[in-house]
């Protein structure tokens, strides 16, 4: 019988210390919870971080011809991206920016531009200009519809921002973070100055998921 009430004993005191580590555990991590929760409010309150705005002010489209025979596409693309940041207490460091652009989902030219600091309340505008020629492969669904778009004078195009930034709290500079930028245009193809299908319109881009 003793034997069997100093097991019953020593059962208890290990469910009791067991017992205890997981609420030790458990006010630890609501404590870390609350902290963190402060410090992002009051980040917040001092800071007030404001999502920066992209948009495709201008595009203008000399060349965007597609030869079938030899899977080329001939192109010239010139864009104006505007960059809002519209905080008050926060800077960006554009550490490296990737503009790509794409016709039916393929790739047809990448751009490197010249990276910069966005001090507080500051519109930036990027001018990457997309010229040559590229191999494309589309099937004949998507040569019919090049042709559609040809005929109507505006063509479907994406362009995709790659960035690197950093933000730059008063002294102190955090990231990297690594967003993408998508914006979906329907650009007119001018030519001699005019445009048949009438004016680009001002396109806002999106964070791409």
């Amino acid at each position: 019988m003793g034997a069997k009430d100093g097991c019953g004993c020593c059962s208890c005191l290990c469910g009791c210390l067991f017992s205890c580590l997981i609420s030790l555990v458990l006010q630890i991590l609501f404590t870390v919870l609350v902290i963190v929760a402060v410090a992002g409010f009051i980040f917040w309150l001092i800071f007030r971080p404001n999502e920066i705005k992209f948009r495709v002010t201008d595009a203008s489209l000399t060349q965007f011809n597609f030869t079938a025979n030899e899977n080329t596409l001939h192109y010239n693309l010139a864009l104006n991206v505007s960059i809002r940041n519209p905080n008050k207490r926060i800077g960006i460091y554009y550490d490296h920016i990737e503009a790509n652009a794409y016709y039916r989902g393929q790739r047809f030219d990448t751009e490197t531009v010249t990276p910069f600091y966005q001090g507080h309340k500051n519109t930036t505008v990027l001018s990457p200009v997309f010229k040559g020629q590229q191999l494309l492969t589309l099937g004949g669904g998507e040569v019919f519809n090049f042709d559609s778009e040809k005929a109507d004078g505006v063509f479907g195009i994406t362009v995709r921002l790659n960035l690197r930034i950093r933000a730059k709290l008063s002294w102190i500079k955090i990231g990297h973070f690594k967003p993408k930028i998508k914006c979906g245009l329907k650009v007119p193809l001018t030519s001699n100055g005019t445009s048949p299908a009438g004016a680009f319109e001002s396109t806002k881009c999106s964070l791409d998921l």
